[in-house]
């Protein structure tokens, strides 16, 4: 939250601004997912369980750990089959990185990212069973 001062509509000096790890979640996943090459984001049980009772988890795939002014942040994700894996968790660091970075102002120590699956082009998720999120 942020304390405005009423007349002047500027932060007042003693106050702080704290970003929830939740909201970094939405943003690296939101960017994550539209970045090319990525079919879906990998959620485990618990991602499947929210998304068959109808709410879209916005925060799937993603993990969190925030520390002062910077964040680490893991990504999981299922890939289209058939592209070169390495240059699309590239897009996804660079897409992740700048997008929590503009909207948050922390500095984005490292973006790891891992494939739990494949999607062919039809959309058929193919998720390793063992890996939970």
């Amino acid at each position: 939250m942020h304390a405005v001062d009423e007349e002047r509509k500027e932060p007042r000096k003693n106050e702080v601004v704290e970003i929830v790890d939740e909201v970094v979640q939405i943003i690296a996943g939101l960017a994550a997912s539209k970045t090319e090459g990525v079919a879906a984001m990998s959620g485990g049980a618990a991602g499947g369980i929210a998304e068959r009772l109808g709410r879209k988890n916005l925060s799937k795939g993603v993990k969190v750990s925030i520390d002062e002014d910077s964040a680490q942040i893991d990504v999981y994700i299922i890939a289209h089959y058939g592209t070169p894996i390495h240059e699309t968790f590239h897009k996804v660091q660079n897409n992740v990185k700048e997008a929590v970075e503009d909207m948050t102002g922390l500095t984005v120590q490292t973006v790891n990212v891992y494939t739990q699956g494949l999607a062919n082009e039809h959309e058929t998720v193919i998720e390793d069973p063992e890996v939970e999120n």
